[in-house]
């Protein structure tokens, strides 16, 4: 007898140990293969581990609203009957649930919204509050057996929690009730990025910007707060029906995975694709790593999927980060030149040639997305169908020409300054005349009275010239901005030109 509960014991630690390894697959989002965890095991294991793997598999599918059907599975696996299979395929598994309707401390649990490796999310009433909210359960099997990455998860959600940002879902509370770890966190209706994704496929540049400029903007606060998420990735980014992007898990974000077979990895954390090549050679997280995790999520966005078509950890360290990132322009032509240097620059492979952090990371997208609205578009807007307006375009640049009373007329160059993006200006001005000596008293008196812009020397074509100029930020620069410094810089201009020359030149 003592020898056959020891037997059994160790099928059962062994038939454990498997499914912590593809969990842990699962959530990395590596999308592991039942077939290859079965290579090996004992026939009198093998049913007992396959009916785990795919409750397992079934489970992460169904959270993820997939819709697996017992068909499928059939054929790949003759020796389970296709009643054992929709036992589990169709299992009810919200109602079924042990915590549905009961009530865990001040919690009452309404309804199951998602599950994964690491554990399930429940819609939860807050008893003393009367406020719904989303409750965590960490799977009982994290806390039993990993005691570290329990001290990182309360550390880490007490952190956390002092976060307050439009762009980070609010975590109330975390703490540990009768045997169960739990976090309280804000209730998000709506999808995570991974979600809109997987619906929609690419988006359009302005709104993958938008988006990555609010998850931006929310990591900066963590990071100004001395926090690295570590995990940032599209199933960690939930989108509220307004459009508002929040990012999650900062409570889970310092999970710790070991792999025996591949040196270093015991030492790494986060999600493996999103993982920025530092991490695989067991250096620390950064905000920087974080960044690379970011741009990941942007090239996604874009391009629907992302860059690395590894499917397990060793490939990945082998070979998954030795590449950059393609370029986003092979795929979608369209896109500009300005957008596809910034995903670059995001997931550089060098960390020294990211943004330092988040804040800096979201400067760049800002002033891209500002960039993403051409200078033609603005002019149209800013002039409509103005007879007295007109312009033509010479490469980036624009010539504006503004006729004047007395059959006068003013050109005013637009032009993007040469700054990187982040602090790429939009200048406008208009020629005057030469700057010859004699003219610079009366130049200086006349600077002194002018209401938009200045009176600066500017060479052009090799010669210095008066002229009035103004600059605006190219990422904010409005259409009315434009309109009005146009106008009053070819008023400005035409008069000083009159002073100084008498004519009407440029």
């Amino acid at each position: 007898m003592v020898e056959e509960l020891t037997n059994s014991l160790a099928i059962a630690r062994v038939i454990d140990t498997k499914c912590d390894e593809f969990e842990r697959s699962l959530q990395a989002g590596l999308a592991p293969n039942i077939e290859s965890f079965l290579v090996g095991v004992p026939p009198e294991q093998r049913e007992p581990l396959l009916l785990e793997l795919l409750a397992l598999k079934v489970d992460y599918r169904i959270a993820r609203r997939e819709k697996p059907e017992v068909g499928e599975y059939a054929s790949r696996f003759p020796e389970l009957t296709p009643q054992k299979i929709a036992s589990i395929v169709e299992a009810p598994r919200a109602t079924g649930d042990t915590l549905i309707g009961r009530k865990l401390h001040v919690y009452q649990c309404v309804s199951l919204v998602g599950a994964g490796a690491m554990g399930r999310v429940y819609l939860a009433l807050h008893d003393d509050l009367q406020r719904h909210c989303a409750l965590k359960i960490l799977a009982p099997r994290r806390g039993e057996t990993d005691a570290e990455y329990i001290a990182q998860f309360h550390q880490e959600g007490q952190a956390a929690a002092a976060l307050v940002h439009p762009n980070i879902v609010t975590l109330h509370a975390v703490g540990h009730i009768a045997g169960v770890h739990f976090l309280e966190m804000e209730y998000v209706l709506g999808r995570s990025l991974q979600q809109l994704i997987r619906e929609e496929g690419p988006l359009p540049a302005d709104q993958a910007l938008r988006l990555s400029c609010m998850v931006a903007d929310g990591l900066a606060a963590a990071h100004r707060a001395g926090i690295v998420h570590r995990d940032v990735k599209p199933d960690n980014i939930l989108v509220t029906q307004e459009g508002v992007a929040k990012i999650g898990d900062f409570g889970l974000s310092t999970r710790k995975l070991a792999a025996s077979n591949v040196a270093g990895w015991a030492t790494a954390c986060g999600t493996p694709n999103y993982m920025a090549p530092e991490l695989f050679q067991g250096k620390d997280a950064t905000p920087a790593s974080d960044v690379y995790a970011l741009g990941l999520s942007l090239y996604q966005l874009l391009i629907g999927r992302l860059p690395w078509t590894k499917t397990s950890i060793l490939e990945l360290v082998q070979d998954g980060r030795k590449e950059t990132v393609p370029d986003i322009r092979s795929f979608r032509p369209e896109l500009s030149l300005e957008l596809s240097e910034c995903v670059a620059q995001l997931t550089a492979p060098d960390p020294a040639q990211r943004p330092a952090d988040a804040a800096a990371a979201s400067r760049l997208l800002h002033a891209i997305l500002g960039l993403e609205r051409d200078l033609e578009s603005l002019l149209i807007e800013a002039f409509g169908k103005d007879p007295t307006v007109r312009w033509v375009r010479e490469g980036e640049n624009y010539c504006v020409t503004r006729q004047l009373p007395g059959n006068r007329r003013q050109r005013v160059f637009v032009e993007p300054s040469h700054h990187p993006v982040e602090e790429r200006l939009l200048l406008l001005y208009s020629t005057c005349c030469p700057a010859t000596p004699s003219y610079y008293e009366q130049a200086l008196l006349q600077n002194a009275v002018v209401m938009h812009g200045s009176l600066a020397i500017r060479v052009i074509d090799g010669q210095k010239m008066f002229v009035v100029i103004n600059a605006y930020p190219r990422s904010t620069v409005a259409p009315e901005e434009i309109r009005r410094s146009v106008l009053e810089i070819a008023a400005q201009a035409d008069q000083v030109e009159n002073l100084l020359t008498g004519q009407d030149i440029h």
